[in-house]
């Protein structure tokens, strides 16, 4: 498979009306656009809205200690900002950073299926977070399987503990940088990191039977309340994914799964961003500047991968199930699926019923019911 299947979706971002557009300076008069003539060609429109974000883009930007510098071969250049997904300090940085290097692509740590979170407000994100219901159980479970999208919807769970104790929803700064790279002329918008459903599928093939209900148990005991301490610590470090490393730190294969296979992939595809980009006056290459978001948590693999050789195809590809007796995978299926529930149960009100209604469930019961002996039959 080529590395085209796997390039970030794009999202052509076109410029602000004039009541829309941000201020990049404190002389507002050295950010508002030259007029444009209704008679002006399309090709001098191009040109000089290049001409603008070339006299915006600075040239030695002073920017957070956040931001970590890494250049292609082709002289491209990729500032990345490590953020922390419940942090108002981390929002400012990204928008410091867009506003200060005035870039071609703007890529974040988000795939097709969370890029929702970019155009709800934060109260809607916050009532999202809290409102697991009956339909987004089933749509995990529809999109990453039974075990995959149980397990999905309790670390949803996490997350909304988060948001709940903070008083913030999640994905502040790559809302702040789409709402800023629609403020650069000829800026574009990736999606880069692997597909969830991917992400779920590899790291529930990765743990053994008894190493997903360990899980499972372990999730539903997450709900400590959360400090001052702690939200003062927020502001340095990722809470989400320190909770996260804790929680995974006895299962080395989740650590891979979830944080070193998706360095890789972010890597991937920053690096397929920072490449050169044209000029429209004169169609030539000239070196690109990229903007990455990505968790902190991120950084040190991203790094470290920047100029290796990656095999994508590899962490795209979720390995068949091991050839066990189906007699006992059903059985260990249905007792690990009744902790599962319970773990549900504690963790948000009514949702272990709920899971008891789904079709799934319901036929996994009615055969683990055909499977019970005959008492006429033979001993």
């Amino acid at each position: 498979m080529s590395h085209a299947v796997f390039a970030s979706p794009i999202m052509d971002k076109d410029s602000k009306s004039e009541d829309e557009s941000v201020g990049l300076s404190e002389n507002p008069s050295e950010e508002v656009p030259p007029c444009i003539a209704p008679g002006m060609a399309d090709g001098e429109t191009l040109e000089m809205l290049w001409q603008l974000r070339a006299q915006r883009r600075q040239s030695s930007p002073e920017l957070p200690e956040t931001v970590t510098r890494l250049t292609a071969p082709d002289g491209s250049i990729l500032y990345l900002v490590g953020t922390a997904h419940f942090s108002d300090n981390s929002k400012n940085d990204v928008a410091t950073t867009i506003r200060a290097v005035q870039p071609d692509v703007v890529v974040v740590e988000l795939c097709q299926y969370r890029v929702s979170m970019l155009r709800m407000d934060e109260n809607t994100l916050l009532k999202e977070a809290k409102d697991i219901n009956l339909e987004k159980v089933q749509q995990a479970i529809k999109q990453n399987g039974l075990m995959s999208g149980l397990m999905q919807i309790l670390l949803l769970k996490v997350s909304a503990h988060i948001t709940e104790q903070l008083g913030m929803a999640p994905g502040g700064e790559f809302r702040e940088a789409f709402k800023e790279a629609g403020q650069v002329p000829f800026c574009k918008f990736h999606l880069g990191d692997r597909p969830i459903p991917v992400t779920f599928k590899r790291a529930i093939a990765a743990l053994s039977l008894w190493q997903k209900a360990r899980l499972a148990w372990g999730l539903c005991f997450l709900s400590d309340p959360i400090s001052k301490e702690d939200v003062e610590k927020c502001k340095q470090k990722d809470l989400l994914e320190q909770t996260m490393s804790e929680m995974i730190g006895e299962f080395p294969a989740l650590h891979q799964t979830i944080v070193a296979e998706r360095d890789i992939y972010l890597t991937h595809t920053l690096r397929q961003a920072t490449r050169c980009v044209e000029s429209p006056s004169n169609g030539q290459k000239v070196p690109a500047v990229v903007v990455g978001v990505v968790g902190m948590g991120h950084v040190p693999g991203i790094e470290r991968n920047w100029e290796r050789e990656l095999n994508i195809q590899e962490i795209m590809t979720v390995a068949p199930p091991s050839q066990f007796s189906w007699m006992l995978r059903t059985v260990v299926k249905g007792v690990l699926m009744g902790m599962l529930g319970y773990a549900c149960y504690r963790a948000g009100g009514g949702l272990g019923r709920t899971l008891l209604s789904l079709p799934a469930v319901q036929s996994l019961m009615e055969t683990l019911r055909l499977q019970r002996p005959d008492p006429t039959g033979p001993l």
